[in-house]
């Protein structure tokens, strides 16, 4: 083992450290790996940005884009409809319907924007029969996975090892040869989260109730009216808030006669008769109301208020409450802390409510930071909350309803889809080519707007494809893969070749429960075919091990989006997942392994 072994290995090792860590963003840490390896010469400098025209990193781009116009001329949501016929039939056939459903999305589009159509789905038809959202989410979140392995493009770590394989065989893996071997794995996995698996969730989480019972709502929404000689006469809503500070209390409205006073209302002063909208709990109105020499008027339940079909009193008609998951990657509002975003002045909306890890947050709300997963409670106008909602880059935990416009878009959506993937098959273009021709058509038809180009693609993705690419292949390159491959066959000396598939995999799984799944694929994807050429084996089914184990990631709410993106909506704990997840692990471990040299003969050629 030589110096640059040595590097290279500590250079891994670190890099695992920081992604499981989570201190700095993956992608972040992938570009400082990749300038680190440059500086020092293990990659040359010309060489150093190649991977971010990798035909891997330019499909998974194409796919993102594509998903959303699906998403947008309602190609796929039309079949959402078809979720209600299961909702006042047995938890199974319930869980049955929404996982295979996201699993069939899955094989046409990225996962996380199936699970962001079927969520509100999820928990609205969980409500319709009285059942609690977390015996359907998790196994929604599950099966939208699932469904991944089916095709090329239904994950990246597919796309990855398909373009690894083309490296080390001449030609990548096409787009059905996952199917498989991956179709039964998804209908396995399913099948057993809608028999078994959602019995394994803790009953304090299936009996739980939703959405209430996510915030545990105790504070009350109150009507104060000001007196003659009330303190807050001339001031202006800002103004009022920063001498009540300490109450606790949130101003939520203002009406002034029969009419609510919107748009510039923060900047309105107050006059006699004014009625203030305040959302604080008791201590919180006796306090505001004593500070400012105000008069109670009124006071009900918050759950009461937020229909929107019912008519409320003067100024509260138009509007609701409305729930939002931050999602990883997507929001802007990771990381900033709630009183910096100016939600109300910005955007006239107010932050009512948060929980995390299905915990509601008991502190001051203006010093809440935002972490992904969060579920936030929103409140304001119908049509300005759903608005907002996606330009905070939120997830409404709510149906929208069909995506409007012309119905003749769906199907030129979906045919566009068609002719990149036959054209890709039938060799008139490549793959990353016929799928990014696709892309481009959609933008120039408005299918898919160039605003919505750039928040469809998942950036922090495509950085770590990006950079992590040019590492790999100088890791290759250096010899250090082989001397890892060498240990671990010396390890498992004696042992018939499918042992070592079977490790390959289970490591892969293990990973992938910490890191990001693509980060995962980059660095097991060259590991496994190292390890089959020491062994003198077809590297095809080690390929799509990796493949398979790096989309396993069903042990934590970190190891993938979907899994984060229902923690707080269906109330779940982070060893929660662990309970329906390792089971589900082993049994595609043991059902994927001779499938797959069944199907990838370990004495065939790769």
């Amino acid at each position: 083992m030589n110096s640059d072994h040595l590097f290279f290995l500590g250079l891994m090792g670190i890099l695992l450290v920081f992604f499981i860590w989570e201190r700095w963003r993956y992608d972040l840490v992938a570009l400082s790996a990749l300038l680190l390896c440059t500086v020092l010469g293990f990659v040359p400098s010309e060489e150093a940005f190649l991977g971010f025209g990798h035909p891997a990193v330019v499909t998974v781009a194409a796919v993102l884009i594509i998903s959303r116009g699906l998403s947008n001329t309602g190609a796929v949501e039309f079949l959402t409809r078809y979720v209600k016929v299961a909702t006042s039939s047995s938890p199974s056939l319930h869980v049955a319907v929404l996982s295979s459903l996201g699993g069939l999305i899955s094989t046409v589009m990225n996962n996380v924007g199936a699970l962001a159509l079927l969520m509100p789905v999820a928990i609205q038809s969980s409500v319709d029969a009285k059942r609690s959202p977390a015996v359907v989410l998790m196994p929604l979140a599950f099966g939208t996975i699932l469904g991944g392995m089916v095709t090329l493009i239904g994950t990246p770590p597919n796309i990855i090892v398909a373009h690894y394989r083309a490296e080390v065989a001449g030609e990548p893996f096409g787009m059905f040869d996952f199917t498989p071997v991956g179709g039964v794995m998804a209908l396995v996995g399913i099948l057993f989260v809608a028999l078994v698996g959602w019995r394994l969730i803790p009953i304090a989480r299936r009996s739980q109730n939703a959405p209430q019972d996510l915030f545990h709502i105790q504070e009350y929404l109150t009507e104060v009216e000001v007196p003659e000689n009330s303190k807050a006469i001339g001031k202006s809503l800002s103004e009022l808030e920063m001498a009540t500070e300490d109450s606790d209390a949130l101003i939520i409205g203002l009406v002034r006669g029969d009419q609510s006073i919107r748009g510039a209302a923060w900047r309105e002063h107050i006059q006699v008769g004014d009625v203030l909208i305040l959302e604080a709990g008791p201590q919180g109105i006796n306090k505001f109301v004593s500070t400012l020499g105000l008069k109670l008027t009124g006071t009900q339940p918050k759950e009461e208020i937020p229909n929107p079909d019912q008519k409320q009193s003067p100024g509260k008609d138009e509007d609701m409450l409305l729930e939002a998951v931050v999602p990883p990657d997507r929001s802007w509002l990771v990381g900033r802390l709630a009183g910096s975003l100016k939600l109300r002045s910005r955007f006239g909306i107010n932050l009512l409510g948060a929980s995390r890890q299905g915990t509601p947050y008991r502190g001051r709300l203006r010093e809440f930071r935002f972490k992904a997963g969060d579920v936030l409670l929103l409140q304001g106008e119908k049509e300005r909350v759903l608005e907002v909602i996606g330009q905070l880059g939120c997830l409404p935990l709510a149906e929208r309803g069909l995506q409007l416009g012309k119905p003749g878009q769906a199907w030129l959506a979906v045919g566009l889809f068609a002719m990149a993937l036959g054209s890709g098959m039938a060799g008139l273009a490549t793959l990353p080519i016929a799928l990014m021709c696709a892309a481009l058509v959609m933008v120039l038809l408005s299918i898919v707007s160039p605003r919505d180009v750039y928040q469809a693609v998942d950036w922090p993705v495509l950085v770590l494809l990006g950079s992590m690419i040019p590492i790999g292949q100088a890791l290759e390159q250096s010899g250090a893969t082989a001397v890892l491959a060498q240990f671990m066959v010396s390890m498992a000396e004696g042992f018939p070749p499918i042992i070592l598939l079977g490790l390959i995999m289970l490591l892969t799984m293990t990973l992938s429960a910490v890191l990001n799944n693509a980060a995962t694929a980059l660095v097991m994807a060259p590991l496994s075919v190292a390890v089959a050429q020491h062994l003198g084996v077809n590297t095809d089914p080690f390929l799509m091990a990796v493949a398979i184990g790096a989309s396993c990631a069903f042990l934590t709410p970190i190891g993938h989006q979907n899994n984060l993106l229902v923690m707080g909506p269906g109330g779940y704990r982070f060893g929660d997942y662990w309970r329906m997840g390792l089971p589900l692990e082993l049994l595609i471990l043991l059902v994927s392994l001779p499938l797959l040299v069944f199907v990838w003969p370990l004495t065939g050629q790769g």
